[in-house]
């Protein structure tokens, strides 16, 4: 099992600026917990679309991960955040938001489908050059609020079609809460023998009562690869103004009743609820 904590996603939409010190404090304690095989830390973005990452090098530069296994992700939006994110040794993965909705992918990365496939392209040539690992999500996956057509065969397209490039990691990202067990199934059970060398990961947004019916759909499925934030904030702040929360983490823990770190997750938790206050 692979989990991904992604206090990136957690506090990316907050109004009020973290501190510096405080964020690498806290990402720190939850590279020191060993409870997971990455974090989503930080993303190479313009400031003024996300003015809470504007301090992700300065928070990378602080980041100690002599005593971790756990591995770093960035999320960038086009060719100039991927090339500033791949000048960090410790960063091993980037990440891409290709949408799969028109609409949402002009509101996220002012960009048409089209134009994002050139920069996934461009992006993924970046990586390579500085041996990074490219993570596509797959975001509008299940389905978008906008009106624009969807259905599991758009998604499992996209898949196909960034695959020939090289891309190795997948993650179907539910970005506005809208997946149901049956999509959830019916996408992974699909993906995932058809393209046994990738990995595919789920990037499920929830309401507090049907975070586990969308976990034991993507489990049963096949999926070994769970996106989360502890205690569930955030969202993405381009989606909609109210955000349909992350996956708690502290419930994919329980579900996967995974081995405590050296840090329990009532020690993060508590050091969450502080890093936000």
């Amino acid at each position: 099992m692979k989990l991904i904590e992604c206090p990136r996603d957690a506090i990316q939409g907050l109004y009020h600026f973290i501190p510096t010190e405080k964020k690498i404090n806290y990402i720190n304690l939850l590279l020191e917990s060993n409870l997971f095989d990455t974090i989503d830390f930080g993303s190479f973005v313009s400031p003024k679309a996300i003015p809470q990452m504007a301090d992700t090098a300065e928070v990378v530069r602080g980041l100690d991960l002599s005593k971790s296994n756990a591995k770093l992700l960035a999320i960038i939006a086009n060719e100039r955040g991927a090339t500033e994110a791949s000048q960090f040794e410790q960063i091993s993965y980037l990440g891409y938001p290709f949408s799969i909705s028109e609409t949402f992918q002009l509101r996220n990365t002012n960009a048409t489908i089209a134009e994002s496939l050139e920069r996934v392209k461009a992006i993924q040539e970046i990586s390579e050059k500085f041996d990074k690992q490219l993570v596509i999500y797959i975001s509008m996956g299940f389905g978008n609020p906008y009106g624009d057509k969807w259905n599991a065969e758009i998604a499992i397209k996209w898949v196909d079609e960034l695959q020939k490039l090289g891309i190795k990691i997948f993650s179907l990202s539910d970005t506005v809460g809208v997946a149901t067990p049956e999509s959830i199934t019916y996408l992974f059970e699909n993906l995932i023998p058809k393209y046994p060398n990738l990995e595919f990961g789920a990037h499920l947004h929830t309401t507090p009562d049907t975070w586990q019916e969308k976990i034991d759909a993507a489990y049963r499925a096949g999926c070994r690869r769970f996106d989360g934030a502890i205690l569930g904030y955030g969202g993405c702040p381009m989606a909609a103004d109210e955000l349909v929360g992350n996956m708690p983490m502290e419930n994919l823990l329980t579900y996967h009743s995974a081995p405590k770190g050296e840090l329990a997750i009532e020690q993060l938790i508590s050091a969450f609820q502080e890093l936000i206050s």
